[in-house]
């Protein structure tokens, strides 16, 4: 979003992931991104070593808010793993911080909540971007893994346990009716952007690193691209289609660097979806791409704040 250089209030919002870790300003309450860092995550290093970069970040931009003369009112931190209402993280598929106090170091510096991925960006949807104009509607984010959210009055609901996000990570199993083969297909494995390099480089001629590459092979008429985006999509539309079913939202929003790639790929996802919802007068249902872009998980950490820190920030 446009900077907003009259904005007196703002929060900080860090999108933590497994590649990089964006930190933002972010203008209370037009959303607007005032300013940026990115640093490589490296989570190889361990998780300690990975919080103290993503701490120092913080407090890097909390500076920055002080030379702006700008009211700080908290920092919200997205990150790719189950967390609990509580803001424990419960899971350590890609960062090593299960466990950890995170929330606590963070709030050392500023009020802070810790938020998943996905809710956050769902967040940033509902109140910036293209899920504004509905009560109720799913989030699906598809990159280096792929997840979803209900949406509803403007809110992510995060379940009992902060686990209503897994979509793709569980086995589909079924037992092939003509030779009796017992399948355990993962979504994840099959439709994320590694699963499409994997998938790719096993049949082609040329080894693809990237899901962006495998795509652009496919726009470009590369057969073993296209049946691996083409059934990828697929795969993706059959879930998405399920939670139609489940859930009756109003739309669907799908962000994430693949999931807003559009081409074969989103072709494919949405015909697939449209063919597995049951309901005739669901099967039309809006399926847009989001429109926070890359910023979506460094917005929405950023509106966790806004939310979660009513005293600070007054009613929503």
């Amino acid at each position: 979003m446009d900077e907003n250089p009259d904005s007196a209030a703002c929060a900080v919002g860090l999108d933590v992931g497994g590649t990089k870790i964006a930190a933002g300003l972010v203008a209370h309450p037009s959303g607007a991104v005032l300013a940026r860092r990115i640093v490589p995550t490296l989570p190889q290093r361990g998780g300690e070593a990975v919080l103290r970069d993503t701490l120092a970040l913080a407090e890097r931009m909390t500076e920055e808010a002080g030379k702006r003369n700008l009211d700080l009112l908290g920092i919200g931190v997205g990150v790719p793993e189950l967390v609990d209402p509580m803001g424990n993280i419960t899971s350590s598929h890609s960062l090593a911080w299960q466990e950890m106090p995170v929330q606590t170091a963070f709030s050392r510096i500023a009020p802070a909540v810790v938020e998943s991925d996905v809710r956050a960006g769902a967040l940033a949807e509902a109140m910036y971007g293209a899920g504004r104009e509905y009560r109720l509607f799913v989030y699906v984010t598809v990159g280096t893994g792929i997840s979803s959210t209900l949406v509803q009055d403007g809110l992510p609901f995060a379940g009992a346990r902060g686990n209503a996000l897994i979509m793709a990570s569980s086995p589909f199993t079924t037992e092939c009716s003509s030779c009796g083969t017992v399948l355990n297909p993962v979504l994840e494995a099959f439709a994320s952007g590694p699963a499409l390099v994997a998938r790719y480089n096993c049949c082609a001629s040329r080894a693809a690193e990237r899901g962006e590459e495998v795509t652009a092979a496919a726009e470009a008429g590369d057969a073993s691209a296209a049946k691996v985006v083409k059934s990828a999509g697929e795969a993706l539309g059959n879930s998405v289609g399920f939670l139609v079913n489940v859930l009756d939202p109003e739309a669907i929003v799908v962000g994430g660097g693949l999931g807003s790639a559009g081409g074969l790929y989103w072709d494919s996802f949405v015909a697939g979806t449209r063919d597995h919802i049951w309901a005739e007068n669901s099967r039309a249902l809006p399926i847009v791409p989001a429109a926070m872009g890359v910023d979506s998980g460094m917005i929405g950490a950023a509106a966790t704040v806004f939310h979660n820190v009513p005293a600070t920030v007054g009613e929503w």
